[in-house]
């Protein structure tokens, strides 16, 4: 058996919440409600029942021994809007010199810059400890398959894809950028205000200045975490680079971590996804090129990791991948052809870059 990965759906929700409660992650709410409001959301984003910049697609990969659902990953159609801009500290480096002293330096500076652009977010990838680093590759298989969902459908997403990579928190789930920054102005904690900045980001266009703050006057600890990310979220990060991904000199207000970005249709995984009519009977015996294959009909998503052959115009797969993917003949598929794998791809695990 393999392990597929499919549209969430509203019956995965105890599960998404058991995950979310593993790690913290921006884009999975640890909230029962939150959560059931975003699996609501997410079905009606596949069956494209909302505009398309306002669409989140959740992703399940369950196993097919059990059928619990064990790690997850989305999709964020349009990421900052000007009803919900998406906040970030602008970095950037102020040179200094004095003539009479003949000595300068560099000074790091933080701005607080709204992002009202739309820009499609790959993230909320939390896989289950249990499940991670496996032969299996599943949290490669979580991070590609969002890839594979946008080169089937290019139009409905931005031309320009980030992702945020999780910053560095304290075992308590604290962060000192946000103590010594944030809530200089802001008197909520770090949790506090992330949450409540899901649905309003006025209190801290509001509260928080929009000036340059220069780094150095915050605490040597406050001051590494400033585009520093977690440890878990490392693997994360190198494979967004791997596939073009560039740092651009922003970073979350909340907790510091980097955000990087790409344009779409220079995305490996997005431009070499093709489509075609599903074809049966392919010779398992026989070593194929190895890709995601991806289906969708109306809100019902499936896509597994598999060989498969072009035939034609045709995608021909296993009868086994045609039973799984619940393909008859003549079936419409995507295919994304991969790349061998790499220790560092196989070892991602979660990562609101948010993931």
């Amino acid at each position: 058996m393999m392990f597929m990965v499919r549209n969430a759906i509203t019956d995965d929700h105890d599960s998404l919440l058991r995950l979310a409660k593993t790690v913290y992650s921006n884009n999975l709410p640890a909230d029962p409600l939150p959560l059931r409001d975003l699996l609501v959301k997410s079905r009606r984003s596949f069956l494209g029942k909302i505009p398309p910049k306002d669409r989140q697609y959740v992703f399940s990969i369950v196993d097919p021994d059990s059928g619990k659902v064990v790690g997850t990953s989305s999709l964020i159609a349009g990421k900052g809007t000007k009803e919900l801009p998406r906040l970030v500290l602008k970095v950037r480096k102020r040179e200094h010199y004095s003539r009479d002293l003949q000595s300068g330096h560099v000074q790091i500076t933080l701005q607080l810059c709204q992002d009202t652009t739309a820009s499609t977010e790959v993230g909320g990838l939390v896989l289950a400890s249990a499940y991670r680093g496996t032969s299996d590759r599943l949290g490669s298989l979580l991070s590609k398959v969002r890839f594979s969902y946008i080169g089937m459908h290019p139009m409905e997403f931005s031309d320009k894809i980030i992702g945020e990579v999780m910053g560095t928190l304290t075992p308590d789930g604290r962060t000192m950028l946000w103590d010594h920054l944030g809530r200089r102005f802001i008197n909520l904690s770090y949790k506090e205000a992330d949450a409540f900045s899901r649905t309003s980001k006025e209190f801290i266009t509001s509260l928080f200045p929009d000036v340059e703050i220069y780094a150095s006057l915050l605490p040597a600890e406050a001051r590494r975490l400033i585009g520093h990310v977690s440890p878990d979220a490392v693997p994360a990060l190198r494979m967004l680079e791997r596939l073009g991904f560039h740092h651009n000199d922003e970073v979350d207000p909340f907790d510091g971590g980097p955000y990087l970005e790409a344009i779409r249709d220079e995305i490996p995984l997005v431009k070499t996804t093709q489509g075609g009519p599903a074809q049966g009977g392919l010779d398992g015996s026989i070593k194929h090129s190895s890709g995601i294959v991806c289906m969708q009909k109306g809100a019902d998503f499936r896509a597994v990791r598999c060989p498969y052959l072009l035939d034609g115009d045709s995608i021909r797969l296993s009868d086994e991948v045609m039973d799984v993917l619940q393909l008859t003949s003549g079936m419409s598929v995507h295919v994304t052809p991969l790349e061998k794998s790499t220790p560092e791809s196989d070892a991602v695990q979660h990562g609101s870059v948010s993931t």
